[in-house]
């Protein structure tokens, strides 16, 4: 082998390496922890619980919140040298949901853990999730919005992507790229988190594979979605366009098909709707999606967005968001999700 050819598969192989690490824009590191549980644990989904990504200096860490305040997962497990996921990609991928709430009844019984319990007025939020394998989101998927920008009812489901690099947090910041867009949009969504791997399942089992759910925005440049062709990856996939959190509530507290979701900017209420009005339920979604592309443990689904968007407008009273817009948005039992537009 020649060596310009040596070093072409090295060099490739180095991108490679670097597009699989696929944290948000900006992110810190997540906290080292072991790849996977001890073998001899129990695997599956934790339950009962709100967890969230913390941001501690260079690092992320798991969270839950409850009555105590916010747990401090990996700090607890120090105190209590019990095995713990350090994140909530840990906790999903490696689906080791029964040490989670091990760990947890076990804080709830130990004053030692009291100094692992921080306010949660006091900390930093992450990204919900920073490394899914893949972020699936499903367009026109409330029946009031494809009535409001005119668009037929979809057969089927309308899938499309983005990328890591759009995750966002709770009280984070969107910098609007407005170089070369003009026309942004809020997308108030029910995000969910795949749980174990489904493929080909069936509508009936579809929720068994859902590990949690948690608000999300689809933020949009409509201009780059609509004005370039078609180009709904290219306006929906631009840094830090992705904001969900600030929890992640486990999959068996919540009814999915029945939420009542807001957004709101600046205070006026822009969005309100339920997810009743979905056109392809939750179990729909996920079966379809399953029988294209293979969900694996921390991938995450935008379900879509109901009526009261900017493009449903008429063109005259379409006034576009712009720096120093706050938003606020909200799903019943899933918590109130803000950032702002610079």
């Amino acid at each position: 082998m020649n060596q310009n050819r040596r070093n072409f598969i090295m060099n490739t192989g180095a991108v490679c390496a670097l597009a699989m690490t696929g944290r948000p824009t900006g992110a810190p590191r997540t906290t080292p922890a072991e790849a996977k549980p001890p073998a001899t644990k129990e695997r599956g989904m934790a339950h009962g619980l709100t967890v969230l990504n913390i941001r501690r200096g260079s690092e992320y860490r798991l969270g839950v919140k409850n009555e105590r305040g916010v747990l401090d997962v990996v700090e607890a497990a120090q105190i209590l040298h019990m095995h713990a996921p350090a994140t909530i990609d840990e906790l999903l991928q490696n689906e080791d949901g029964p040490s989670l709430n091990a760990l947890v009844d076990a804080a709830a019984k130990s004053k030692a853990t009291q100094k692992a319990f921080l306010a949660e007025d006091t900390i930093e939020f992450g990204p919900v999730v920073t490394r899914p394998e893949k972020i699936v989101c499903v367009g026109l998927n409330y029946r009031q919005h494809a009535i409001e920008i005119g668009a037929p009812i979809p057969k089927q489901p309308v899938l499309f992507n983005k990328f890591n690099t759009t995750l966002n947090h709770h009280n984070g910041t969107i910098k609007l790229p407005v170089d070369y867009a003009k026309k942004f949009d809020y997308e108030v969504e029910m995000v969910m988190a795949i749980g174990r791997e489904a493929k080909m399942v069936s509508e009936a089992d579809a929720l068994s594979y859902v590990a949690g759910y948690a608000t999300g925005n689809d933020f949009t440049a409509r201009d780059l979605q609509l004005e370039t062709g078609g180009q709904w990856m290219v306006g929906k996939t631009p840094d830090q366009f992705a904001p969900i959190g600030p929890y992640l509530v486990t999959a068996d507290q919540i009814d999915p098909d029945n939420l009542k979701l807001e957004c709101r900017v600046n205070g006026e209420t822009r969005q309100s709707s339920n997810t009743s009005d979905f056109i392809f339920n939750t179990r729909t979604m996920i079966s379809y999606i399953s029988r294209v592309i293979t969900l694996r443990p921390g991938d995450i689904i935008f379900t879509g967005t109901p009526q009261g968007v900017i493009q449903g407008k008429p063109k005259d009273k379409q006034v576009w968001l712009k720096p120093g817009d706050k938003l606020a948005c909200s799903l019943e039992k899933l918590g109130e999700l803000k950032f702002e537009l610079v």
